[in-house]
C-alpha cells in the first residue's frame, strides 16, 4: 500500500486547492472573468497555479514508484518533503507577494531536488534489479 504516496498528495492537492482559490478571491476582486485581465497580481497567482500544474504530478510518480520499488521510508519522505516546502514557497510567492525572488528560487531548488531525488532513487532501484 502507497500510504506515503497518498499522504503526499493530499497535503499537495490542499495546496492546489489553496492556490485555486486565491485564483478566483483574485478574478472575483478584479472582476476577471477569464485570463489574467492585464492584472499583474492576477497573472502571478495564474502563473503559480500553472506551475504547480506542471511539476507535481510527475514528482508524485516518482514519490509513488519509490514507494513500490520498496525504497527506504527516509528517501520517500526526502522526496515528498522537499517537492512539499518547494510548493509552498514558490506558491506563497506567486499567489501571495509582490516579488519574493528569494522564496521563488527556494520553491525551484526544492522542487527541482525533489524529482532529482526521485528520479535517482528509483534509477538505482530499477538498476540494482536489473543486473
Amino acid at each position: 500500500m502507497p500510504i506515503l504516496t497518498a499522504a503526499y498528495t493530499a497535503i499537495l492537492a490542499l495546496l492546489l486547492v489553496a492556490l485555486s482559490a486565491r485564483v478566483i478571491q483574485l478574478r472575483y476582486i478584479f472582476a476577471v472573468p477569464l485570463g489574467d485581465g492585464g492584472e499583474q497580481r492576477l497573472a502571478r497567482a495564474v502563473r503559480g497555479q500553472g506551475n504547480f500544474a506542471e511539476y507535481v504530478p510527475l514528482a508524485l510518480i516518482a514519490i509513488l514508484c519509490l514507494e513500490l520499488l520498496g525504497q527506504p521510508p527516509w528517501l520517500i519522505h526526502a522526496t515528498g518533503v522537499a517537492l512539499v516546502l518547494g510548493r509552498v514557497a514558490h506558491g506563497i510567492c506567486f499567489a501571495w507577494c509582490e516579488s519574493a525572488p528569494g522564496l521563488r528560487r527556494a520553491g525551484m531548488i526544492l522542487t527541482f531536488a525533489a524529482l532529482i531525488i526521485g528520479a535517482l532513487g528509483n534509477l538505482a532501484a530499477v538498476i540494482s534489479r536489473a543486473f
